[in-house]
């Protein structure tokens, strides 16, 4: 009779990588899949409204603050009254000189400018929602020199994005490098 022999299996490098190699894989189809079916193209018609602040100042950005607060409610009136580009634009040009005056009673004597004009957006991500940079159909209201951080709306659709600075980006980091130098660190 044989003596029982224990039979070692040695395993390949190949072998302990690939589940990772598969799982990364599955996990890139997956970002995919989700990014195709939840990432809307941005209208082209989109009207969108910019206010730009003096400066980066305390002051100025509450100038800024105060008139936003004073006009948002007759930019989403206009809003809500338009049922198209079109009419909301009517909208808009008829509040134009309303808009004006609120903006020079609360600038304290800096020049104000509005402006309906074609106006280069940063990129913005809402959500699962990205608006890619390009330029927009835009009313521009301009504090001064309108060097400071700004807030804007995307009026039709309506998305509304609170003061940033446009030249700070955030940092991208890439969920599966950061998971993969995690295993190896």
């Amino acid at each position: 009779m044989l003596p029982d022999y224990e039979n070692k299996r040695t395993t390949t490098i190949m072998e302990k990588i690939l589940p990772y190699i598969e799982l990364i894989i599955l996990l890139i189809i997956i970002q995919s899949v989700v990014t195709l079916f939840t990432t809307k193209p941005a209208e082209e018609d989109a009207i969108r409204f910019r206010l730009l602040a003096h400066s980066n100042a305390p002051a100025d950005q509450q100038v800024k603050m105060d008139i936003q607060s004073e006009i948002e409610p007759l930019i989403e009136e206009a809003i809500a009254t338009a049922e198209s580009t079109e009419e909301l634009g009517d909208n808009l040009a008829a509040l134009e000189t309303t808009i004006v005056d609120i903006a020079n009673s609360l600038a304290g004597g800096m020049p104000i400018s509005l402006e309906r004009q074609e106006a280069l957006f940063p990129p913005k991500r809402s959500g699962f929602v990205i608006t890619p940079q390009a330029t927009y159909d835009a009313y521009v209201l301009t504090i001064g020199s309108g060097r400071g951080d700004n807030w804007w709306c995307s009026l039709f659709p309506n998305i509304c994005f609170p003061d940033e600075a446009e030249e700070e980006e955030e940092k991208v980091t890439f969920f599966l490098w950061e998971w993969i130098k995690g295993i190896f660190s």
